[in-house]
C-alpha cells in the first residue's frame, strides 16, 4: 500500500470560506477541513509584509499555542508555512465575544460574573502552569465556544504571549492594551505572570459594573492612575456588590506584583469556590446597561481602525480612543481596545531611553559598580577632560568615581536636578542603537544662587545576550546658562 501523501499546501487540506475578521497583517477566514468536513478558523498572515522580527513573533505564537490544550483556550490545530502566506488553523468559536453575550442575556447577576471570571482564571492558570504569559487579556480576546446557553468562555489571540521560566521576572518590552496594562509594565520594571492577573482584575471590575476602574482622557493621567492603583467603588452601583467580590478585585489590582494574588489562589477564593453561598444572585440591570455603552464604544473604535487600515494602511497599534463611564463621548485619546505591540519601534526606543537614564543615574550617584554593569569594559569615549584624546576602557572614568564628581558633592550638600532633554534614538538593527540628547543640570551654588548648565551627549548601545551595554560615548563641553563658571570636570564622570 502506498504511503499517504503529505499535505504541504493549505489548499490541499482546507477549503476557505467567508471572512471573519481582519488585522494589520492578517485576515481570519472560516475554513473546512476537506477529509473531515469540520469547520475551523484560519488566521492568514501575509508574510511579505513581515520583518525578520515579525517572523520570530509568528513562530513564537505558533509554538506557544501548540502546547496549550485547555477547554477555556482557543486551540491551534495546524500551522502551515507557504511562500507568501502563513496559515494558523484554530478552533472555530461561534458564540462571539463574552461581553456581547452578557448584554443579550435576560438575566445577569454577580454570580454570573463569578462564573465568567472563573473560566478566565482557569485559562490563565493553565497558561502560567505551562510557562506562558498572555500579556493581552481584554474583552476582545474573551470568546464563547458557541451560541448555546452556558457555552464555555475561550481565551484567544496569543500574538503577544511570551514564555517564562517559573516565576521569572524580566523586562520583556512594552506590551498590552492601555486600560489593561499593569503598573510594573508602565513603570518599565521587570514583570512576569502577575501582569495577567492585573488584567483579570480590570476585567472583573467591568463585569460587575459595566465600566473600567481606570480612565482618563489624557494618557499620562490614565497611566498615573494605574501606576498608583488609584481606583474606587463609587455609589450607588457598587453598594449592591458583595464585599467578597471587592476583596478579590483588591487582591488582583494590587500594585506590588509580588503581593498580587496568583491565578491558582484566585480560583480558591470563596467568591468563586462558594459562589452559590457568597455571590449575589440579583439581576444587575444597570451593569448590563453600562456594558452596552462600553461595548458600543469598543465596536466604534474597531470600525475606525478597520477604515484607517483600508484607506491609509495604518498599523493596528496606532488608534487610541477615549472611554468615560457614561459613554457619552468618543474622542481620540487614551482608552483603547487596540494592542500595543511589544517590539514596535516606539517600545524599543523607550527601552534605550530607559537604560540611558539608568546609566546617568549611576553617574550622579557615584555608583561605579552600577556603571560598569551597564558599560562595556572596553568602551570608547570622547570626553572634554581628555583634551581631544580617544579613551578606551574604564580607568579614566573610575578616577572621577573614586574622587566623586562635583555634581555628586553638590547633590549631597545642596541638591541637584538632572534632566534628559530631547532624547533621539536611532535603531541600528535589532541589537544596536544610538541615542543623542541634552543633559540639563540645575543646582544651588555656595552663595545659594540657582545655577543651570547643559551639555550634549551621544551614546552607542549594543545588546549581547539580551543585555544592553554602552560601547561608546561622546560628550561636549558644558555650556553655562548663567554667568557663573561651571565646576571643573565630573559632569557625568
Amino acid at each position: 500500500m502506498a504511503a499517504p501523501l503529505v499535505c504541504t499546501r493549505f489548499s490541499d487540506n482546507y477549503e476557505l470560506k467567508e471572512e471573519l475578521g481582519k488585522g494589520a497583517f492578517s485576515v481570519v477566514r472560516k475554513c473546512i477541513q476537506k477529509h473531515t468536513g469540520l469547520e475551523f478558523a484560519a488566521k492568514i498572515i501575509n508574510t511579505k509584509k513581515l520583518s525578520a522580527r515579525d517572523f520570530q513573533k509568528l513562530e513564537r505564537e505558533a509554538r506557544i499555542c501548540r502546547k496549550l490544550q485547555h477547554p477555556n483556550i482557543v486551540r491551534l490545530h495546524d500551522s502551515i508555512q507557504e511562500e507568501l502566506f502563513h496559515y494558523l488553523v484554530f478552533d472555530l468559536v461561534t458564540g462571539g465575544e463574552l461581553f456581547e453575550d452578557i448584554v443579550a442575556r435576560e438575566f445577569y447577576s454577580e454570580a454570573d460574573a463569578s462564573h465568567c471570571i472563573q473560566q478566565i482564571l482557569e485559562s490563565v492558570n493553565h497558561c502560567h502552569t505551562n510557562g506562558v504569559v498572555h500579556r493581552d487579556l481584554k474583552p476582545e480576546n474573551l470568546l464563547l465556544a458557541s451560541k448555546v446557553k452556558g457555552a464555555a468562555v475561550k481565551l484567544a489571540d496569543f500574538g503577544l504571549a511570551i514564555e517564562v521560566q517559573g516565576d521569572q521576572q524580566a523586562w520583556f518590552g512594552f506590551a498590552g492594551t492601555p486600560g489593561y496594562l499593569s503598573p510594573e509594565v508602565l513603570k518599565k520594571e521587570p514583570y512576569g505572570k502577575p501582569v495577567d492577573i492585573w488584567a483579570c482584575g480590570v476585567i472583573l471590575y467591568i463585569l460587575l459594573v459595566g465600566y473600567p476602574p481606570f480612565w482618563d482622557e489624557d494618557q499620562h493621567r490614565l497611566y498615573a492612575q494605574i501606576k498608583a492603583g488609584a481606583y474606587d467603588y463609587p455609589s450607588p452601583e457598587w453598594d449592591t456588590v458583595t464585599p467578597d467580590a471587592k476583596n478579590l478585585i483588591n487582591q488582583m489590582l494590587t500594585v506590588n506584583p509580588a503581593k498580587r494574588v496568583t491565578a491558582s489562589d484566585a480560583l480558591k477564593h470563596p467568591w468563586i469556590c462558594y459562589r452559590e453561598k457568597v455571590a449575589s444572585a440579583v439581576h444587575r440591570q444597570e451593569t448590563v446597561d453600562c456594558l452596552k455603552k462600553f461595548n458600543a464604544r469598543r465596536k466604534l473604535k474597531g470600525a475606525i481602525l478597520t477604515t484607517m487600515l483600508a484607506t491609509r494602511n495604518f498599523s493596528s497599534r496606532s488608534i487610541i480612543t477615549n472611554k468615560k463611564g457614561d459613554g457619552s463621548q468618543v474622542k481620540e485619546s487614551t482608552e483603547s481596545n487596540t494592542t500595543i505591540e511589544d517590539d514596535d519601534v516606539r517600545a524599543r526606543k523607550q527601552e534605550i531611553v530607559k537604560i540611558t537614564e539608568q546609566l546617568i543615574e549611576s553617574i550622579n550617584n557615584a555608583d561605579f559598580e552600577g556603571y560598569t554593569k551597564i558599560c562595556d569594559p572596553h568602551m570608547t569615549a570622547f570626553e572634554p577632560e581628555a583634551l581631544g584624546n580617544l579613551l578606551e576602557g574604564m580607568e579614566f572614568h573610575k578616577f572621577y568615581f573614586d574622587h566623586e564628581s562635583v555634581l555628586t558633592v553638590l547633590g549631597k550638600n545642596r541638591g541637584i536636578n538632572t534632566t534628559v532633554l530631547n532624547p533621539t534614538v536611532h535603531l541600528l538593527g535589532d541589537d544596536a542603537a544610538c541615542i543623542a540628547y541634552i543633559i540639563l543640570v540645575q543646582y544651588i551654588d555656595k552663595q545659594g544662587v540657582p545655577r543651570s548648565h547643559q551639555y550634549e551627549e551621544t551614546r552607542v548601545w549594543h545588546r549581547r545576550d539580551n543585555k544592553w551595554q554602552n560601547v561608546h560615548s561622546h560628550r561636549s563641553a558644558s555650556v553655562a546658562s548663567t554667568s557663573a563658571a561651571f565646576p571643573p570636570s565630573g559632569v557625568g564622570k
